[in-house]
């Protein structure tokens, strides 16, 4: 299951590849309430990658690969931003994941197994840390003999070597949400290596294989404890409720106490206004936004970022305000 790349794109890669000891990984998080749901290049602008490996029917002969491209946003292959399949916590925008519709060695019975994922460079800064990829899930319509699985993978270079395979298995998980997460210590030997989170799906024939993704989130964090990772010493919830006409709450919690700024920022990256700044205690805490700016005035209708900031990490989620 390890995604191939031709020569050419290997050379390529290496040619805006950043240098490993000074490369990092960095955190990612995406509720997909901030992309456009019409625009086929949301997901390709946002860093998402697509590639397909086609196997004989029996799965167990490869015979090609092709890719990577941008991932699409329409039509039948690979992925595209959902509506309406979320609850409260989900809001109104969620990540479809399927298979190549658009490959016709469906027609021949041949297994095809495609990868929807983000990519990084492992670098030194990160020897020492567990890197957790959270997210929620629900099956959307897969069924037959397709199977989905959620992954972190690192490849090393220039071969593509498949070095680590971390998977959280979706092919039964049930058709409401529930959160799921793989992990992985960052050992020295993995530097320079590169890093991807992702979804595939293996189907055939057509068979249905849709699984529905929402709330992702990727963090870092050392380990006090072998064994015990801190990827959630904290967490930001989705704002209730979203989308809004006057306030909102957001919830969040910290494993530790210690520093925390939770702001609200426009789309254009300006701090609309400031919830909470100052010492926090562990537990849970809830914030009020009324939907305008630090002076008093009325925020106008549209897309803000509620980020939380603490010493332990960041992350980000999108709510959308109506008037």
């Amino acid at each position: 299951m390890t995604l191939r790349a031709p020569a050419a794109f290997v050379a390529a890669f290496l040619c805006f590849a950043p240098v490993a000891s000074h490369a990092a990984l960095s955190a990612y998080t995406q509720d997909f309430e901030g992309l456009v749901m019409a625009d086929p290049d949301a997901l390709g602008n946002d860093g998402w990658l697509v590639y397909g490996n086609v196997f004989d029917p029996t799965g167990t002969t490869y015979l090609y690969g092709y890719g990577p491209f941008p991932a699409p946003n329409t039509g039948a292959a690979f992925c595209a931003i959902a509506t309406g399949e979320g609850g409260v916590p989900q809001g109104t925008q969620q990540l479809s994941v399927y298979s190549d519709y658009n490959n016709g060695d469906h027609a021949l019975l041949r297994r095809i197994e495609s990868n929807v994922y983000q990519e990084q460079i492992i670098g030194a800064g990160d020897v020492g840390m567990t890197w957790t990829f959270q997210f929620d899930a629900k099956r959307g319509n897969l069924a037959g003999g397709s199977t989905a699985l959620a992954f972190i993978k690192t490849l090393s270079l220039p071969t593509y070597a498949l070095t680590n395979f971390i998977t959280a298995d979706m092919t039964t998980i049930p058709t409401t949400w529930g959160t799921y997460s793989v992990s992985l210590p960052i050992t020295a030997g993995l530097v320079g290596q590169i890093f991807q989170i992702g979804f595939l799906n293996n189907a055939t024939n057509y068979e249905p294989s849709a699984i529905i993704y929402d709330n992702l989130n990727l963090a870092g964090a050392t380990t006090d404890v072998p064994g015990a990772p801190l990827a959630n010493a904290i967490e930001l919830r989705a704002a209730a409720p979203n989308p809004f006409r006057n306030s909102t709450q957001i919830a969040y919690s910290l494993a530790r106490g210690g520093f925390a700024d939770l702001s609200v920022y426009d789309i254009a990256g300006r701090r609309m206004a400031t919830l909470f700044r100052g010492q926090a205690a562990p537990g849970s805490h809830v914030a009020t936004w009324d939907g305008r700016s630090a002076d008093g005035h009325i925020a106008p209708a549209g897309v803000y970022r509620y980020v939380l900031q603490t010493d332990a990490g960041r992350q980000v989620r999108s709510m959308v305000l109506t008037r």
